[in-house]
């Protein structure tokens, strides 16, 4: 028998998710952004609930090629562009669009030979200084592109560095918007903060949204927010098995660097989950989980395939009951995986991709 963690994945909440992004912006194209292996989930796991996308938005060009040996054969968007000039060949063979944000980028294109025209979002760095032209530049970094017979058609994209937060997006909504006036294109600026907080006004509104983290069941702005209030649902279910439990007296110890002692008398479960698998160490005594769908507290310290709970809430559970370490019990009860996160000073993003490769991924429904 295998050992009883496992990542289940909700196909059925991706596509709820995905209703979701499109009822908040009805009259713009999504991206479904499936970098870092969909998040975690695996690009495979999700495909489907995400088949009634308008196209997928990845990194990597194995990723986009995976997308397309699925059978997509709609736009797929690299969204940090190529990272050598052969990758252009690639993107010429499977109709993949690309962003631009550098004068490497229109070197290689410059000098690329192709009978077909490539698909370009070229971007500006508004205020967020990662990638992408400034303001300063971006008409000239247009005017290069736009004179290359090697480019069919150019749109424009910037990201937020601030929708989720008390700054906000105006300061680079208002450059972006003032650089690009009279450009023509499409557009393509909110990511899920934006789609979700500000999707409603009229200035945010653009061809093209780039939802990524609510598509899989977190709130872009937790803690003011829950997914309880934006009508998500979780999609990723972390779960396990209790394999041992331990009568504690007062003043007993758990775990490594005895972090817990008992101020009374307590029954504890061991858990066959530990930072090995993915939860994270950093997580303190008090972390929330669900037993046998019931919630409950982590004690001690996290172990490397191991991990305790406390039994008291639940007094009849015992070798065996289910421990939901994220995501939805099978009673229906849900743990947000933002509350894990905020609990180990992380994000919901983070937890999802550092689930690691010894817990098995299954698609509800379809069996371990």
């Amino acid at each position: 028998m295998p050992r009883p963690i496992i990542a289940t994945i909700h196909p059925e909440a991706v596509r709820h998710n995905l209703e979701r992004v499109r009822q908040a912006v009805p009259d713009a194209k999504l991206w479904s952004v499936v970098k870092a292996n969909a998040y975690g989930h695996g690009i495979e796991n999700v495909f489907e609930g995400l088949r009634a996308t308008d196209g997928f938005a990845m990194l990597e060009l194995e990723e986009a090629q995976r997308i397309r040996a699925l059978g997509w054969r709609g736009p797929i968007l690299l969204l940090e562009g190529v990272f050598e000039p052969r990758d252009l060949e690639l993107c010429s063979r499977l109709s993949i669009w690309h962003a631009v944000h550098c004068d490497e980028q229109i070197d290689w294109l410059a000098a690329h030979k192709t009978q077909v025209g490539h698909r370009i979002f070229l971007k500006m760095n508004s205020g967020m200084n990662r990638l992408g032209f400034t303001p300063e530049r971006f008409r000239a970094a247009y005017a290069r592109l736009n004179a290359l017979p090697q480019v069919d058609e150019i749109s424009f994209m910037t990201h937020f560095s601030d929708a989720d937060a008390d700054h906000g997006i105006d300061h680079q909504l208002k450059v972006f918007h003032e650089t690009t006036l009279d450009l023509p294109g499409e557009r393509s600026i909110s990511n899920s903060a934006a789609t979700l907080l500000h999707g409603e006004e009229s200035d945010v509104r653009c061809d093209w949204v780039r939802p990524g983290i609510v598509l899989y069941g977190s709130s872009p702005d937790f803690p003011a927010h829950d997914i309880a209030h934006w009508g998500l649902q979780p999609t990723m279910t972390l779960s396990s098995r209790i394999i041992g439990t331990q009568e504690l007296k007062a003043g007993d110890s758990v775990g490594y660097g005895s972090k817990f002692r008992a101020e009374a008398p307590l029954r504890l479960g061991v858990v066959a989950c530990g930072y090995a698998d993915g939860y994270p160490r950093v997580c303190p005594t008090g972390t929330p989980v669900l037993v046998d769908g019931v919630r409950t507290r982590t004690l001690g310290r996290v172990s490397m395939d191991m991990m305790a709970v406390d039994l008291g809430p639940v007094p009849k559970a015992g070798l065996g009951s289910e421990v939901t370490l994220w995501g939805r019990a099978h009673n229906g009860a849900v743990l947000p995986i933002d509350e894990v996160a905020a609990a180990a000073g992380t994000l919901g993003y983070e937890l999802m991709c550092h689930v690691t490769a010894r817990v098995p991924k299954v698609i509800e429904g379809a069996g371990r």
